[in-house]
């Protein structure tokens, strides 16, 4: 530096400074986000503290990335964008990690205090644009109060006064450079908050046991709330018999050899269930809002840790309020030594078919579809024959998730979630590589929800997230393709793309990269892929493979449910009862 240089960023006690400390103390070693000068002095003192910065290529992508830190770390994500468009820019990443209920802070810029609506640049209500997909979203425009709203906003990222989710704070460029005298900041707002515990009511678990251990036909759904209680939930699974269905939001959690897992049987348990205990997890579109149609014979009983997960579509009773993993190994405790009344034939007969359907597919080798291409389930015959059995996966787009549902076998998995968040593959894959370098980390993104963030391979290239990136070629958007093709007279409009070559842009940016046509080359791709990530298979396959999903018509959005036979199933149920 020049000895006429100016140094805004040398105040020790400037606002910035204290927020570079206080995100270091709380733990925060990772700030992802994209730079501008409103948000400079806390960009600067971030880095001089030691935080990595991970700059990406648009502001919506620091914030999926700081969403899949948080979800697979368990620990805070942190994001930082500039004002004005660079706030804007995040709002549907903000929504996606509201919906999923996933503590992430975004820290914003606005403008200075002088000149507030005055038109200066970039000067737009932020707060007002982010309030409904946040937990709290504010100005903070006292110097002496940003640490103590920090900790406040924090407190309620993390569930504190209701659901964990996003919180969004912003802070003038003035107040940043505003000194605050270390006397005006409590030790008590710098300090890391241990994980709060709630015990569950006796008289609550006491009902809770006699529901299930009395059911004949006994299920537990998880979502959320139940990531922490694995242990205590594999405990409860073998004391009361029950069988287990797991959500995007739980996947893994119960291995899936387990004699209670039963996800291979859905709709079965769906139906034939009497009671289901659901654990830390919405009864929204997935679960058929948890719908008399859907669950004709079933009693709910609800376990958050958040009062709103117990209300959402469907009472439970009882509804237990409390840590998940207590409450589990409390109704176990209560029941003692209790044999549950599980209707023994029925149970028999649904591990059965479980097994015959959870057992590998015949492989049909090298066959193409009628259209000369290779089926999507191929890319995952060749994950499950190459990857390793801890690694991370990631399912990304419309039709490719129906596929990677059934054909993505991991233990650590995320996907584009119940907000159906295209986009998301890319960048969650980037934070997850760099979260966990010792592990393989593989993307499977259809090629439409590839191209919102294709440009993150650039991110993943200069910050070494050695990911992998499986392009799902098909030149469409196909499941609204096939809703268009089925449902409206075969009037194909603004859904197909073009087979482009991913591989090349890979390339360009840096990273391994290959075009892949042929099914028995795609094993030895992703071996090579894996050994020289990142990088990028751009796989060619067929838009005649028609999903699950596309077939059950979650591309045409019908009246009362989100799938056709549980639409049929409501609107029968609502005519018996005008009858």
């Amino acid at each position: 530096m020049s000895a006429s240089a100016k140094d805004f960023g040398a105040g020790e006690n400037s606002v910035a400074a204290w927020i570079a400390r206080f995100l270091k103390q709380r733990g925060v070693d990772r700030i992802f986000g994209l730079q501008g000068g409103h948000i400079q002095p806390i960009w600067d003192h971030v880095a001089r503290a030691g935080i990595r910065i991970i700059d990406v290529r648009d502001e919506g992508a620091s914030v999926h990335m700081a969403h899949a830190h948080s979800e697979l770390t368990g620990r805070l994500g942190v994001a930082m964008v500039t004002a004005g468009p660079g706030v804007t820019n995040t709002v549907t990443a903000m929504a996606n990690a509201w919906l999923a209920r996933v503590p992430v802070l975004l820290i914003g810029g606005c403008t200075s205090r002088a000149q507030a609506n005055m038109g200066p640049l970039q000067d737009i209500p932020h707060v007002d644009i982010l309030r409904p997909v946040t937990r709290t979203a504010r100005t903070l425009r006292v110097a002496d109060q940003v640490i103590r709203e920090l900790d406040e906003a924090i407190a309620r990222a993390e569930g504190d006064a209701g659901e964990p989710g996003p919180s969004y704070l912003e802070i003038p460029t003035d107040v940043l450079r505003t000194d605050v005298a270390p006397a005006l900041v409590l030790d008590s707002w710098m300090r890391a908050k241990p994980r709060r515990v709630m015990l569950p009511d006796p008289a609550a678990i006491a009902e809770a046991v006699e529901v299930m251990w009395s059911a004949r036909r006994p299920a537990v759904i998880t979502g959320r709330g139940a990531r922490s209680a694995g242990a205590a939930l594999l405990r409860f699974l073998d004391a009361s018999g029950a069988f287990y269905l797991d959500t995007q939001e739980s996947r893994g959690l119960v291995p899936s050899d387990h004699p209670a897992f039963a996800g291979a049987m859905r709709a079965a348990i769906m139906q034939d269930a009497d009671a289901v205990l659901v654990v830390g997890r919405r009864l929204d579109y997935q679960l058929g809002y948890g719908s008399p149609a859907v669950f004709p014979d079933a009693r709910f009983v609800r376990l958050a840790d958040t009062a709103g997960e117990l209300i959402y579509n469907r009472r439970g009773e009882p509804e237990i309020l409390a840590t998940p993993e207590l409450a589990l190994d409390a109704m176990v405790q209560a029941a003692g030594n209790r044999a549950p009344k599980l209707d023994k034939a029925w149970a028999d007969g649904l591990r059965s078919r479980q097994r015959e359907r959870a057992q590998p597919r015949p492989s049909d080798g090298n066959t193409l579809e009628p259209d000369g291409k290779m089926h999507p389930r191929r890319i995952f015959d060749a994950i499950a024959k190459v990857a390793r059995p801890d690694h991370v996966a990631i399912a990304d787009g419309g039709d490719i998730l129906s596929f990677a549902r059934v054909g993505l076998a991991a233990r650590t998995y995320m996907d584009a979630g119940a907000f159906g968040c295209l986009g998301v593959g890319v960048p969650f894959a980037v934070a997850a590589a760099l979260a966990f370098p010792e592990r393989e980390v593989i993307s499977v993104n259809g090629d439409g929800a590839f191209g919102i963030n294709a440009m993150e391979i650039d991110t993943a290239v200069r910050h070494g997230a050695k990911a992998v990136f499986i392009v799902a070629n098909n030149a469409a958007w196909n499941i609204e393709r096939y809703d268009q093709q089925e449902n409206y007279g075969g009037r194909v409009v603004g859904t197909t793309l073009r087979h482009s070559d991913y591989a090349a842009m890979a390339r360009a940016l840096g990273a391994h990269g290959e075009r892949i046509e042929d099914p028995a080359a795609l094993a030895p791709a992703l071996q090579r892929a894996l050994d020289n990530a990142p990088a990028l298979l751009d796989v060619v396959v067929s838009q005649q493979a028609v999903s699950s999903d596309a077939k059950k018509g979650l591309g045409f959005v019908p009246d009362y449910q989100p799938l056709t036979a549980w639409d049929d199933a409501e609107q029968r149920r609502r005519r018996d009862a005008r009858q």
